[in-house]
Order: structure tokens, then C-alpha cells, then sequence
């Protein structure tokens, strides 16, 4: 890898902080940059550990009967822990991944990668840090599956990713289905539901006026 490179690595992923810098010198070891919609499918075995050092990277299963659900994404300073326990149980990968905006990854072959693994305290425990912090929250979205309401889901879904100075979303009811592991026929039942009581205005391809304090609301009554 170039060193002119490390900086940035390092400032992504403070736990390669303390691997020398000879370390490095390997010409496996590499940053490479990839455009968005990139997919790597259920099934694959990995031959590098990705780090994320820029962009976007959704996470998510694929049913045998073809309905999808986003299991989580993976930003800037982040890795895909499905990824890792792949790679240490030497195991074909248990989801999908897709770039959804361009990406870039800094790229360790995966004897080094459990070579550093072995070697270095910060970088296992921050491959074990991330793996428990993203269990808890994977569980916590079966667990939503499981016990919530699909209605409580989409308001939930709907207060996160909006806020009082920006009440709208461009998104379809297909895409939410996805992100929430339902139908999309349920979706868009419960968005109706929403617009008659007045907390949304449906468009195509958009949620718009929603109100977020009747959301909230109805949250604390389910």
C-alpha cells in the first residue's frame, strides 16, 4: 500500500495506529475505490478483510422466496462483522452486500488480517467490539420483527429519517418494504392508514408533511 495512504487509514481506523509501518510494505494490502451498486452475493468467500474509509455499504438477506430486509449499513470507519466471522470461520458469507454510493476500501489479505488479528491488542478488539455492539443491534431488529407491529415499525422508520425542519422523504414503498423485511403491499396499507388520520401526504415516490408529533404519539400508544 502507499505510504501517503496511512494517514488516511489510520484516521478512519485508529486501531491500525500501533502496526508498524514495514507492516504496510505488503503489496497485498491495497485501497481501492468502487462505484456504487457493486454487489457481492450470498454465498462468497472472502480472499481480503474490507475496511470502509468512504461511502456506503447495505447489508442485507435475500429469502428463498425472494422478499428482502435490510440487516444494517456500514459507513466510514466501519466493517461488515458478517464479513469477519466469515473470514475467521472460514465460512461462505451469510448476506448480501451492495454499494450504495461510491466506496472506498482499504483491503487486507486475510492471512494478514489474522496475522495483525494475533499480533495487535487495538485491532482485535476492535473487530470484537464491533461484532458485540452489531449483534445487539441485528437482535434488536429481529426482535422488532418478532414482537412490533408492522405500524409501530414504519412510524418508528418514518421519525428516523426525518426531522422537525425536514418532514419528507423521496423513497418508495418497495424500498421501506426492503429496509423493514415485510411486503409491500403491507407497507403501503399502513401508509394509507397514516394519510387518512392526516400524519403523512403520499406521493409518488414520496411521504411528504409528515407529522412527526402524531407519529411519536401513536409510538407511545402500541
Amino acid at each position: 500500500m502507499e505510504k501517503a495512504r496511512l494517514p488516511q487509514v489510520i484516521q478512519a481506523f485508529p486501531c491500525f495506529a500501533h502496526v508498524p509501518l514495514p507492516a504496510w510494505s505488503n503489496n497485498e494490502i491495497y485501497v481501492e475505490r468502487f462505484s456504487p451498486r457493486l454487489v457481492m452475493d450470498e454465498g462468497h468467500l472472502f480472499a481480503h478483510a474490507a475496511f470502509v474509509l468512504e461511502g456506503k455499504v447495505r447489508i442485507h438477506k435475500i429469502s428463498e422466496s425472494g422478499r428482502e430486509i435490510t440487516l444494517y449499513r456500514v459507513t466510514r470507519g466501519g466493517v461488515c462483522v458478517l464479513m469477519m466471522a466469515s473470514i475467521l470461520g472460514e465460512l461462505e458469507y451469510a448476506a448480501s452486500a451492495e454499494l450504495e454510493e461510491e466506496t472506498e476500501l482499504l483491503l487486507l489479505p486475510v492471512k494478514v488480517f489474522k496475522q495483525w488479528l494475533d499480533e495487535y491488542k487495538d485491532v482485535r478488539q476492535f473487530i470484537y467490539s464491533t461484532m458485540i455492539k452489531r449483534m445487539a443491534s441485528v437482535t434488536t431488529l429481529m426482535e422488532n420483527i418478532a414482537f412490533k407491529p408492522i405500524d409501530y415499525r414504519l412510524a418508528e422508520f418514518l421519525l428516523n429519517c426525518t426531522t422537525e425542519s425536514d418532514n419528507q422523504l423521496l423513497i418508495t414503498h418497495e424500498a421501506i418494504a426492503i429496509e423493514l423485511g415485510t411486503a409491500r403491499e403491507v407497507v403501503s396499507r399502513s401508509l394509507k392508514e397514516f394519510e387518512s388520520a392526516g400524519w403523512i401526504k403520499l406521493g409518488r415516490g414520496r411521504i411528504t408533511n409528515i407529522d412527526r408529533t402524531s407519529l411519536a404519539n401513536h409510538l407511545k400508544h402500541l
